[in-house]
Formats: structure tokens, sequence, C-alpha cells
């Protein structure tokens, strides 16, 4: 904990505390850190316990995904409410669980948006890596008919959902196209210069281009 109030730098947490995280460590430093402690499960767990939010994205990279159980998963989503802390554990730890599907399918129904946003997340990876068993078509009829309206954590997961389903899948890359020109949803996010911007009909012809080009 030392180590990485010693990394805290106030500019950068300026900037994190614009999009909602609590932290300032450079985070290539914590992990090198994390590269310099290697897996300790126990200590991912201590670190985590802090609720301190670089302690728990340092647990994040030394925790052993597969060591925690179904219900550890949906406290520790639960507790992780800023943004960055929420991204890793679904991206770095739920996402090699074996509970992963399981928790999927709960979180997409849960009433809390946050929450909710996480099972759309897990879906967005299913929907480029496994998509076999998903219903595509009633993805997108959810998304034209919530993402408008739907608080910013979860709109940002439903039209990155929105986007994916386009990028991967040819056959539902009109509607997909026609969902997002229709709610205009991220239309005007501020992107930063050759970033790729998020409005997914953008992103969508982006990507396809990119995959197209020789």
């Amino acid at each position: 904990m030392a180590e990485l109030a010693g990394l805290e730098d106030p500019k950068i947490r300026a900037v994190n505390e614009r999009h909602g995280d609590d932290h300032g460590v450079n985070l290539t430093k914590l992990r090198a850190v994390a590269k310099r402690l290697k897996t300790q499960q126990d200590l991912a767990r201590e670190l985590w316990a802090t609720g301190n939010s670089a302690a728990r994205l340092l647990a994040l990279l030394v925790c052993r995904p597969k060591a925690y159980d179904r219900a550890e998963l949906d406290g520790m989503l639960r507790e992780a409410r800023t943004p960055k802390v929420h991204d890793w554990l679904v991206g770095y730890v739920v996402e090699k669980s074996p509970h992963a599907e399981e928790l999927r399918r709960a979180w997409f129904a849960d009433p809390d948006p946050v929450v909710a946003s996480a099972g759309w997340a897990l879906t967005t990876d299913r929907v480029a890596k496994k998509p076999e068993g998903l219903d595509l078509p009633g993805l997108l009829d959810l998304i034209e008919a919530h993402m408008k309206d739907a608080p910013d954590r979860l709109q940002w997961a439903m039209n990155h959902c929105l986007a994916r389903i386009g990028i991967e899948h040819p056959e539902h890359r009109a509607r997909a196209i026609a969902i997002g020109e229709r709610l205009e949803v991220l239309k005007d996010h501020p992107t930063s210069p050759g970033c790729t911007s998020p409005y997914a009909p953008v992103w969508i012809d982006e990507m396809v281009r990119r995959s197209s080009a020789p």
C-alpha cells in the first residue's frame, strides 16, 4: 500500500476523476508492480479488501481468476463502483472464470444498471468470440428499445454490443447501422485524434474497412 501511495500522481488523479475513477496511479507503473509480484491469490484478496481502487486494480492483475467462486465474483462486482475497477474485474477475471456464462445471464437481467452493464459486456465478448446460442436479433431488439434512455454505463455497454454485432456479423450489419443512425447514441461523443468514434455506424464502418484492407 505504501508503494502504491508513492506512485500517486495528482495530475493523473484529476484526469481519472473526470471519468468517475478515484485513483492517481499510472497504469503502466501498476502493471510493472504486478509483473514483479506475479500471481498471488492471498495477496489479491487482501488488496481487494482494502477498498482502495489502485489496490483493487493491482489485485485484479495478480489474482487467479479461477480461484473465485460465483458468489464471490458477484459480490466483488457489486462493490466495484468505479468504471476502471469494474471493467478490469469483468475483462481480466470474470471472462476467464468458469462462472462467466452463469454470471452473464444473471447480471444481464439485474435491475442495477451498473451490474446489468457487466452482463452486456460479457455478452459482447460472446458476440465476438462465441456467438453460438446467442439470439442476435433479440439483442438488437433490446438495444433498439432501451439503449436511447439507458443510464450512461449501461448505454455504453449496449452500444458496444451493437457495434460488435455489426462488425462481426455481416448478416446483421445493415440493421445494426440503421439502429445506430436512428438512436444517435454517442454521435457527438468527443474523440481524440487517431481514435475511432464510439458512434456505432462510424465504429462499424471503420472496423470493417480495416479488416478488409489489404
